[in-house]
């Protein structure tokens, strides 16, 4: 869990280092075009590290009740008997969409899954616990887009999901870049 704090503090710091990089320019350590180019490096790199840190990656195990994988920030192990979330995250890349389902257990254990292996035992334990909802037993929070990419639901809720995606990123990425280039003075 510290791993994956330190993971998500870096990639932070990395957006940030924009902003660091204007102050040191106002003083005169640096030239006044720093910050611009801190600016795009910062963005290629969160956009390709924040993704990743909880994604998980060979090898990997599987048991009746734990997903268990490495990922960038080490390894982890969600338990499927008490997921407390489950959510999509949708990337874009070269034309095309790259979805994970991001589980998150009692235990505050975050990982996101990519296999086809690991969305079918994720599958099965949501199933589980829908039928163990009649008799009290909390299920998961699970998105709509979430249940519409594991075939829970219609997947009118994916069709949205990716547009409002595809849209945050935009203009996100559009504003962080206009706020790199008014540090930079341009």
């Amino acid at each position: 869990m510290a791993r994956a704090r330190m993971g998500s503090g870096l990639a932070v710091t990395v957006l940030l280092l924009p902003f660091g990089g204007y102050g040191l320019a106002r003083a005169g350590v640096v030239p006044e075009g720093a910050p611009i180019v801190l600016g795009l490096l910062s963005v290629i790199a969160s956009f390709v590290l924040l993704p990743a840190l909880c994604e998980e990656r060979a090898p990997f195990r599987h048991s009746s009740s734990h997903l268990t994988a490495h990922t960038l920030t080490g390894e982890r192990s969600v338990d499927l008997n008490q997921i407390t979330t489950v959510r999509l995250l949708t990337t874009f890349s070269y034309g095309s969409a790259y979805r994970t389902l991001l589980v998150r257990d009692a235990h505050g254990v975050r990982l996101g899954i990519t296999t086809e292996r690991s969305r079918r035992k994720l599958w099965r334990s949501i199933e589980k616990a829908d039928a163990n909802a009649a008799r009290g037993i909390p299920k998961p929070r699970v998105s709509r887009a979430a249940r519409a990419h594991l075939g829970l639901a219609p997947g009118r809720g994916l069709v949205v999901h990716t547009v409002l995606a595809l849209l945050l990123l935009t203009v996100s990425g559009s504003l962080y870049v206009v706020a790199v280039l008014r540090l930079g003075g341009q």
